[in-house]
C-alpha cells in the first residue's frame, strides 16, 4: 500500500480555523486531511472538587467525543457511560495541555477543552490535542485581556501528531486506511522546544528495531515543529 500524494515524511493538510463556534471562550476547527475536531474552551471561576481547599492551583481538563456519523460506520452516542477509548484518549488531551501550563498563575479557574469529531479518517486524537491548545491560548488571551487573569499561564506551545510502520515503511500522519494496516502505532506529543509528553508506541504484530523506533520519533518531531510554527499565523 503505496502512498502516491505525499511523501512518507509529509503530514496531510492541515488547516485550523479560529473562533468556529460563537459563544466559546476560544474555539478552533482543526482539518488534518480528512478528519475534522471542533475544539473549545470553557472557563469556570472554580476547581475540581477533589482539590483541597488550600490549593490555589487552577485546573485544565478534557472531553472528547465521536459523533455517530464521524467513522465510516455510524458509532453509538455514549450517553451514559463512557467507552474506554474515548476514556483513554480524554486523559491523554487533558494531560497533555496541563503540561504546557503552570496551574498556579490560573488560581481557582478551571479550563475545560471539549473535543467534538464531526469526521474521522485517523488521528482524531492528535488533532484535538492541536486544536485543544489553540482554543486554550484563544481563550487564556481573553481572560488576560478582561483581567480574570492576570498572568499567562502557557509555558510554551505542544504540538502532537501520529506516526507508525506500514508496510515495513516510516510514515508520518497516518490516515484510517493506514492506522488500520500499521505493523506499528505510535501517537507523539511535544513542546515547541521538543521536550517529550507523550510518546506511544505499540507494535501490532511481530516486534520492531530500536532503529525504527527512533526514526519515528525524528520523523514525528520534525512533522510537530512545522504544525507548531503554524500557530504564529492563527
Amino acid at each position: 500500500m503505496k502512498r502516491t500524494e505525499r511523501a512518507n515524511n509529509e503530514t496531510r493538510v492541515i488547516k485550523f480555523t479560529k473562533d468556529y463556534t460563537k459563544h466559546a471562550l476560544g474555539s478552533v476547527l482543526v482539518e488534518f486531511g480528512d478528519t475534522r475536531v471542533i475544539t473549545t474552551a470553557s472557563a469556570e471561576e472554580s476547581k475540581p472538587k477533589w482539590m483541597d481547599k488550600d490549593d490555589c492551583r487552577g485546573w485544565v481538563t478534557a472531553e472528547y467525543s465521536l459523533l455517530p456519523s464521524a467513522p465510516n460506520t455510524r458509532c453509538q452516542r455514549e450517553r451514559t457511560k463512557i467507552s474506554g477509548r474515548t476514556q483513554e484518549i480524554q486523559r491523554l488531551i487533558g494531560r497533555s495541555l496541563r503540561a504546557c501550563v503552570d496551574l498556579s498563575k490560573m488560581p481557582d479557574l478551571t479550563i475545560t477543552i471539549d473535543a467534538d469529531v464531526i469526521q474521522a479518517d485517523g488521528g482524531t486524537r492528535t488533532a484535538s490535542i492541536c486544536g485543544g491548545f489553540l482554543a486554550l491560548k484563544i481563550a487564556v488571551e481573553k481572560l488576560l485581556a478582561t483581567g480574570k487573569l492576570s498572568q499567562n499561564p502557557i509555558i510554551e506551545p505542544i504540538g502532537a501528531i501520529s506516526a507508525g510502520i506500514v508496510d515495513g515503511e516510516v510514515r508520518l500522519d497516518l490516515d484510517y486506511v493506514e492506522d488500520s494496516n500499521a505493523q506499528v502505532d505510535s501517537n507523539i506529543v511535544l513542546t515547541k522546544s521538543g521536550k517529550i509528553i507523550e510518546f506511544q508506541t505499540t507494535a501490532e504484530g511481530e516486534p520492531y528495531e530500536y532503529s525504527q523506533m527512533t526514526e519515528i520519533f525524528e520523523t514525528a518531531k520534525n512533522g510537530i515543529k512545522k504544525i507548531v510554527d503554524m500557530y504564529d499565523y492563527i
